[in-house]
């Protein structure tokens, strides 16, 4: 699993800084909840940045104190965050905080709540808890054009059988040696891209890649923008393969402990609201259309009935 995000959307820029970092307080129809601020780290991708706001917005709107917080882009700041008390509400990732905290043990499956199951057994020593993971999922995937698509029939994984030797595999180097890439694809499926691969160096060059036909099949983040834009297909992994990189709220204990139930339920209910195709449409409009995370956020949690539009 990639940790996050090294290659992925670089820094984000002083304009999204600004927006993240204005406070969503609880000003909507309920009441003003009684409890400690709720304040939400994000992490220094687009992705993060309009989840922060999703999680932040809706309980707004509930009445809950809420702020963002903006982050660096790596685990050790989030989970010292939490430490020091800056936050204690997070978007994660359920496989990628995992093997964060199990020092890539390779405990992390192909199933949401298994993979949540066995994080919370690491959180517990952090005195965090992992809510309900969400549908939408950020991972390694494979995605091809259109055209490659009707022309061999593909929809899923367990279609690229026998298409070895014709079809070009392309993504990041690790792929060679990672677990849910290419081994996986010997392990799981019995398909073998090793003698037809292509090391890229980076997602921007793994797409013009693509775009240009140098390659037929790409790996690329799930929920990355471009496939939106440019209409790719993403093949289903019709065989849970890829480790579940769900997004999944963290929270301290104090704070679970504080709302209860309640928060609890909202939060999981916000959570399985966002799939991902939907979370792909979000991250399109933050890279492709350069929209604030905010104005994402707002204008999703309108169209699902969670703040008034």
């Amino acid at each position: 699993i990639p940790m996050r995000r090294t290659f992925r959307k670089g820094v984000i820029g002083a304009t999204l800084l600004a927006a993240v970092t204005s406070a969503a307080c609880g000003s909507g129809g309920d009441a003003a909840q009684e409890g400690p601020a709720i304040s939400i780290g994000a992490q220094n991708f687009g992705e993060s940045a309009i989840l922060a706001e999703i999680y932040a917005q809706a309980l707004a709107a509930n009445g809950y104190e809420v702020s963002v917080q903006p982050l660096g882009g790596f685990r050790d700041i989030v989970l010292g965050s939490f430490e020091s008390g800056d936050i204690n509400f997070t978007p994660e990732y359920a496989a990628s905080m995992l093997e964060y905290l199990n020092e890539q043990a390779g405990e992390a499956t192909g199933d949401a709540a298994e993979t949540t199951e066995t994080l919370q057994g690491y959180l517990d020593d952090l005195g965090l808890v992992a809510y309900t993971p969400s549908p939408a999922v950020d991972t390694n995937a494979f995605v091809v054009t259109p055209e490659t698509a009707e022309a061999h029939g593909l929809q899923a994984i367990s279609d690229l059988a026998g298409l070895e030797g014709e079809l070009t595999l392309g993504g990041p180097p690790d792929c060679e040696t990672n677990p849910f890439c290419i081994p996986g694809l010997q392990r799981v499926y019995g398909i073998d891209f090793s003698g037809s691969f292509t090391p890229l160096d980076a997602g921007s060059v793994t797409v013009q890649a693509l775009e240009s036909g140098e390659i037929d099949i790409a790996i690329l983040f799930s929920t990355s923008g471009i496939i939106a834009d440019k209409g790719w297909v993403l093949l289903e992994d019709d065989q849970s393969m890829l480790a579940a990189d769900n997004v999944v709220p963290v929270v301290s204990a104090d704070l679970d402990q504080a709302y209860g139930d309640e928060f609890r339920s909202l939060v999981d209910e916000i959570s399985a609201a966002i799939s991902t195709e939907e979370l792909t449409e979000l991250n399109r409009q933050f890279d492709i259309e350069t929209r604030d995370p905010d104005d994402i956020a707002a204008d999703w949690l309108a169209e699902e009935g969670f703040v008034e539009g």
